[in-house]
């Protein structure tokens, strides 16, 4: 199957991308057709944000688990993160810039581009590598190990959705902001000082290396703001801005990047 597939992907890497956007657009439309908290429904920006974070979550749990697969499987990938790749690894790369694809267009098509314009940067920079490695077969195992990052989201996207539902005064958002900061030190932070180590270590000779390092930083950054903002809301609460109507706090009124 991987044999037959996977040289098709590789011919037409942009169509490939697309196909996948599609079908994330199509578990979008069968997503809601899942019974939604009232208070979510009463409310359309938070409807459409679940809606959103639903799609987030079928993609982290997919796609986490996939890249971990991949370098249990395949180690080469942790220390050859140029040119080393599987045809699994690379059809996953192809499936999540299909995603990204997806969700940039969601969120720009109903109208909510401004108030996410970070998410979108983190998208653009995102499909951008993506794009790059899917095209000339390299960077595809750097783009596995960045993967990582999803494990984190899974529980990242349920917090969020459990404060669209004024859930947040709840034992599970207890335990799950506990696991969030766990997941979000070793799987985005640690994942995030590797590919930047590796990149850096490296750059003489790394195809592009400036671009690649440039992306990086500028994630980086974005990733230790929000890192500031979740220990300041979830366990420094006297230092939170006020509490809108809708149950989330300003810093909360955007999906965060991460996936």
């Amino acid at each position: 199957m991987m044999d037959v597939l996977v040289p098709v992907l590789k011919s037409h890497p942009g169509k490939s991308v697309l196909v996948f956007a599609l079908i994330f657009k199509l578990i979008h439309r069968l997503l809601q057709r899942l019974p939604v908290p009232k208070v979510v429904k009463q409310d359309e920006f938070k409807s459409w944000k679940w809606k959103n974070l639903s799609v987030s979550i079928v993609h982290s749990l997919l796609t986490g688990s996939w890249a971990l697969a991949c370098v249990l499987v395949w180690p080469e990938m942790l220390h050859n993160l140029h040119s080393y790749h599987t045809p699994l690894s690379y059809l996953l790369v192809c499936v999540s810039t299909g995603y990204f694809v997806h969700d940039a267009g969601d969120i720009i098509l109903t109208g909510h581009g401004r108030q996410s314009w970070e998410f979108l940067l983190h998208h653009v920079l995102v499909i951008s590598c993506f794009l790059y490695s899917l095209f000339t077969e390299l960077y595809v195992a750097g783009a596995v190990i960045a993967l990582f990052v999803e494990v984190n989201s899974i529980t990242l996207h349920t917090r969020l959705m459990l404060k669209l539902a004024c859930a947040h005064s709840s034992s599970v958002y207890h335990v799950n902001k506990l696991v969030n900061i766990i997941t979000y030190i070793t799987f985005r932070l640690g994942t995030q000082m590797y590919l930047t180590w590796y990149i850096v270590h490296n750059y003489t000779w790394l195809d592009h290396g400036l671009y690649f390092l440039a992306a990086m930083m500028l994630m980086n950054v974005m990733i230790l703001v929000y890192f500031y903002r979740l220990l300041r809301a979830d366990f420094f609460p006297w230092s939170k801005r006020p509490v809108r109507q809708n149950g989330t706090n300003n810093s909360d009124s955007k999906k965060f990047p991460c996936d």
